[in-house]
């Protein structure tokens, strides 16, 4: 069978080309607006559906939108690639953001900040127990 390789490239590609959004529950949109807007900093993208909130972050979105299941993931919901990680911890702690420590294997902490090699990263959640992540390398 001979396959034409411009086809076996966009079958594999499939999503590898698009741009993807954090999605984040939270119980109430105003509350998470103050978070999201005031304490981190994201711009709101204008729109007029009732309960939902996208928020430009850079090059992506987050898409943040009620729901009766915010705050029970217990994974990281989103997570944010900066280059001054310490500058980051400090701006947001001075907004009173408190991070979360956690024991992982292989893993020290200095402060609030987790180190695994070259990775360093530091945890925090909104109002809603959603926890976030920033991280440098």
């Amino acid at each position: 069978m001979t396959r034409d390789w411009n086809t076996h490239e966009r079958e594999v590609a499939v999503l590898g080309n698009t741009g993807a959004i954090a999605t984040i529950a939270v119980k109430k949109i105003e509350p998470a607006r103050k978070f999201y807007e005031g304490i981190l900093g994201l711009k709101p993208v204008p729109t007029e559906e009732s309960g939902v909130q996208t928020y430009k972050s850079g090059n992506s979105n987050v898409l943040v939108y009620e729901s009766q299941y915010a705050g029970t993931n217990k994974a990281t919901a989103a997570t944010w690639g900066v280059e001054d990680l310490e500058g980051v911890v400090r701006d947001l702690k001075a907004k009173g953001v408190r991070f979360e420590h956690y024991d992982m294997p292989g893993a020290t902490r200095k402060g609030d900040i987790h180190g695994t090699g070259k990775t360093k990263a530091a945890w925090f959640k909104d109002p809603d127990g959603n926890i976030l992540a920033v991280v440098s390398e």
